[in-house]
């Protein structure tokens, strides 16, 4: 399912447990099998997991992962826990957290090394809540960075006023540059289907006066 990858493929559960792995989230995915070599021991969040393919691999990959979904849809999180199930996880946290909500949970979480999210800027009403989440995390561990895809889906959606409102700069790297953009790519059609943009977002550096 990606590159050069040595373990048995990743166990994706299917449409009837209510949850679809989106082609965002494999090349998210893809991100993450990447740079495999900077995981081992940093602590990985991933928003809005869902099936949570991406947190997956980073476990996979030695990282020390906690997923979170919406703490109000227990079948999300049950869907975090039986994704793990299915890949032999076993040491991933399971974690409720609503964005824009500064919850209990959000304030006691340690400090996150690298933030996941795929398709996580699907609604646009969704769009501050989840940068006021990524900024409350980012504030916490300012050298930690938010990792995240975006399938296109309009052309006037946009967060850059919210980037500037919250103090976020915003590199966008080309799917080309980590293999994510070859035919049929981890048994999908993605490139011919969809447009999948991959951005990793941190806070800003202050500028020297």
């Amino acid at each position: 399912m990606l590159d050069d990858d040595p373990m048995s493929p990743f166990e994706v559960l299917d449409r009837s447990y209510g949850t679809f792995v989106w082609p965002s989230a494999v090349v998210l995915a893809q991100y993450v099998w990447h740079f495999r070599h900077c995981l081992p021991e940093k602590h990985v969040l991933e928003l809005g997991a869902g099936t949570a393919l991406p947190g997956v691999v980073a476990s996979s990959c030695g990282a020390a992962v906690t997923l979170s979904d919406n703490a109000d849809l227990a079948w999300c999180l049950e869907n975090c826990r039986r994704s793990c199930q299915a890949n032999g996880i076993t040491n991933v946290r399971v974690l409720g957290l609503t964005w824009g909500d500064v919850s209990p949970d959000l304030i006691l979480l340690p400090a996150v090394d690298i933030i996941l999210g795929s398709d996580v800027f699907y609604e646009p009403k969704d769009f501050e809540d989840i940068l006021s989440t990524v900024v409350y995390l980012l504030q916490k561990s300012p050298r930690a960075e938010f990792w995240t895809t975006y399938q296109v889906r309009s052309l006037n959606w946009t967060i850059e006023p919210l980037l500037l409102k919250w103090n976020l700069q915003c590199r966008e790297v080309p799917c080309s540059s980590f293999g994510a953009t070859f035919p049929d790519f981890a048994g999908t059609t993605i490139s011919s289907t969809c447009t999948i943009r991959m951005f990793v977002i941190t806070i800003k550096e202050k500028q020297d006066v």
